[in-house]
């Protein structure tokens, strides 16, 4: 009895317990099961990618980024199969290099052991990711020819060298560097063509079919958000700045221009002069109506007062002027009327015009350009005795080098975010080599942070040198002027295409001219330029 009792007693206890459970909501029972699973995607990128490329990677939640290549979903590697990237490489060089270009074929065999005598170098450098990167593309690199340096020891090591040149990525060019041009093509050129450019490396994401459809699709070159930089140079980021030496449409040089037109002088450069996006000429000459012909001065008549017919002007239209410099010597000898007259020409043309002006604190301000996202601005002065140099308060004239004053104006664009070239009218001087009487003044224009100082004044090619993060070029020679006769470095000068990107200068490119006549120039052939580089450059130091 007492058995049956405990029995009844445990099977009440335990249907009381069952009632007293409460059932889930069935709300909550239907969100739990229709929550979705997120779906991730796993990348790893290996540790020799370019660095900006890997740097510049923009992660979502969705995309997860694996510290080793074990169990991801994706790789970014070197392949065209799943474009994500093309990443453009340059052939670099020690400045001072003669050589221009060099054929593909010729480096691809040199990388994998060729020992050809006839290539300008002696040894490739390239950091330990580019290394890999192009072993990717051409296979094993040769233990003799191919030397990896650390990235910051890539230029020391090619200038200690000077028969040791680089492959690097775009990001790297640095003024110090030549680029050499690789089957025609340099991606310091406006006319660049990436696809016929054997130094671009496609960047792909390879793996599993679907997950690479994926990634795609939400984070591919087409996505509304790509989560890599496309490329390392972007055209529209890119600025050609074309410096010029001296311009004086006057005697012989418009004796020409009257004879055979007033394009003449241009026939042979037009077009590269035309094609720079920034076009600077170095005018001494003001413009009169009433200029007399070429050559009417007397010839017994020392004073050498020029100027030039108004009609003349059709040759700076014609190469497509951008800014005038107006620190040159004879830019007063007509009038001050002349000047004025000359200055609306220039005006009404839509020219920027700097280092001379109506009156000195005309001519003290700065020519400022914005073109590509790249800020370039134009300073200069006149360094010779204030006779050349009358710009006043009142009066109009090229502007005399107060150099702390100069120094503080260029001070004030390098905080507006301008990248400063500063030119000079200074000594004249007949040899290849640095006069000491001229350096205290381009040193101190670069102190002060001109990227790039230039001398206008040189009648002849002069020396070059790099002093801290500045170019100084110290004369260029004349680009339209009759001093054809007067010797054979007369008949030699230099275009400095100067080369700006992402708002920070990169690289110069060195044209050579040489005079045929009183006002004719063409490109130099291989031999002669190769003199000319080589003479300029053992002047300089290099």
């Amino acid at each position: 009895m007492k058995q049956k009792f405990f029995l009844i007693a445990l099977i009440a206890i335990a249907l009381l317990g069952s009632c007293s459970r409460l059932p889930k909501e069935p709300a909550q029972e239907i969100l739990e099961e229709s929550e979705p699973e997120t779906e991730f995607i796993s990348i790893w990128l290996p540790p020799y990618l370019p660095e900006d490329l890997a740097k510049d990677f923009h992660q979502p939640d969705e995309l997860v980024r694996y510290t080793d290549q074990d169990g991801a979903d994706l790789i970014l590697d070197v392949s065209n199969e799943a474009l994500v990237s093309e990443w453009i490489y340059a052939l670099a060089a020690p400045f001072p290099t003669v050589a221009d270009g060099i054929v593909f074929r010729d480096l691809e065999q040199f990388w994998r052991g060729s020992q050809s005598t006839e290539l300008p170098f002696d040894e490739l450098l390239v950091d330990g990711g580019t290394k890999a990167i192009f072993e990717r593309l051409w296979g094993p690199a040769s233990l003799a020819n191919v030397r990896v340096v650390t990235r910051n020891d890539l230029l020391s090591t090619a200038w200690d060298q000077r028969t040791s040149w680089a492959i690097i990525p775009f990001e790297l060019i640095e003024p110090q560097w030549k680029v050499i041009a690789v089957d025609g093509q340099s991606p310091l050129d406006k006319s660049f063509n990436p696809s016929l450019y054997p130094l671009k490396v496609p960047f792909s994401v390879v793996g599993d079919s679907v997950k690479v459809a994926d990634f795609q699709n939400e984070f591919g070159v087409n996505s509304a958000d790509p989560v890599f930089s496309m490329t390392n140079r972007n055209a529209d980021q890119l600025t050609t700045v074309m410096v010029t030496g001296v311009t004086a449409l006057v005697r012989g040089t418009a004796y020409m221009m009257e004879l055979n037109g007033m394009t003449y002088p241009a026939i042979d450069i037009g077009d590269l002069l035309r094609s720079a996006d920034i076009l600077h000429i170095s005018n001494e000459i003001s413009f009169s109506p009433t200029c007399p012909k070429p050559f009417a001065q007397p010839e017994n008549d020392l004073r050498l007062v020029f100027c030039s017919k108004p009609e003349y002007i059709q040759l700076l239209e014609s190469v497509g002027t951008d800014v005038v410099e107006l620190t040159g010597d004879h830019f007063i000898d007509q009038s001050d009327e002349a000047m004025l007259f000359t200055l609306d020409m220039y005006d009404q043309r839509g020219w920027q015009y700097y280092g001379g002006g109506r009156n000195f604190e005309d001519g003290i301000e700065p020519a400022l350009f914005e073109h590509n996202g790249n800020r370039i601005a134009f300073l200069g002065c006149n360094a010779k005795p204030l006779g050349y140099s009358r710009a006043s308060e009142t009066s109009p004239g090229a502007v005399h080098c107060d150099m702390p004053l100069m120094a503080q104006k260029v001070r004030e664009v390098l905080a507006e975010g301008y990248q400063p070239i500063f030119t000079f009218q200074h000594l004249e001087y007949y040899s290849y080599g640095i006069n000491s009487n001229v350096v205290r003044e381009f040193h101190q224009a670069a102190d002060a942070g001109a990227v790039i100082v230039s001398g206008s004044q040189a009648h002849m090619p002069h020396a070059m040198e790099f002093y801290k993060d500045s170019l100084i070029h110290y004369g260029l020679g004349n680009l339209f002027f009759d001093q054809y006769k007067e010797s054979m470095e007369q008949r030699k000068a230099f275009i400095d295409i100067h080369v700006f990107y992402d708002n920070r200068y990169i690289g110069t490119q060195l044209v050579t001219i040489q005079f045929i006549d009183l006002a004719r120039t063409r490109f130099m052939t291989s031999e002669e330029r190769t003199e000319l580089l080589l003479n300029i450059f053992f002047a300089s130091g290099w």
